[in-house]
């Protein structure tokens, strides 16, 4: 029988945790990709109680909203005191981005600084990515 030193209520940590909302605005151009990035985003590892230390990238192809920064942000640093995996972290941010933006695609990679002389990236995907060809005025995908 394996010893689990990670509880159940380790797992799922952070995830129904209350965040500032990601305040949105309409979108006004077609077709254009925007990416934006923490390069100080915190957390805390939920078992330990050390601090997670990432740069946190968000890529996506908005739809008919886009991000606002200043909300993203705050929402962002809501993590910083919050007992959460790095995986579960990636994961989270991009549930509530594509809930929030309702993007074409989006792409939240977090890049962890080494722990234990392990570092992690995790990539979370939501969408197919087209690429940004454009014919005609519409988005071209990568079969096209």
């Amino acid at each position: 029988m394996k010893s689990r030193i990670y509880t159940d209520k380790h797992a799922v940590g952070g995830l129904k945790e209350k965040l500032p909302v990601i305040e949105v605005f309409p979108n006004q151009y077609p077709n254009y990709e925007i990416k934006v990035e923490m390069p100080e985003f915190t957390s805390i590892c939920p078992r330990t109680g050390l601090p997670d230390f990432g740069v946190i990238s968000i890529r996506y192809i908005p739809k008919d909203w886009v991000a606002e920064l200043k909300a993203l942000k705050l929402y962002l640093n809501g993590y910083r005191n919050m007992g959460i995996f790095q995986e579960n972290a990636t994961n989270r941010i991009l549930r509530d981005f594509t809930a929030a933006v309702g993007p074409v695609f989006c792409e939240v990679v977090g890049d962890f600084a080494a722990r234990g002389g392990l570092t992690t990236k995790v990539t979370a995907r939501y969408g197919q990515e087209p690429s940004l060809g454009i014919h005609n005025g519409q988005l071209l995908s990568k079969k096209s």
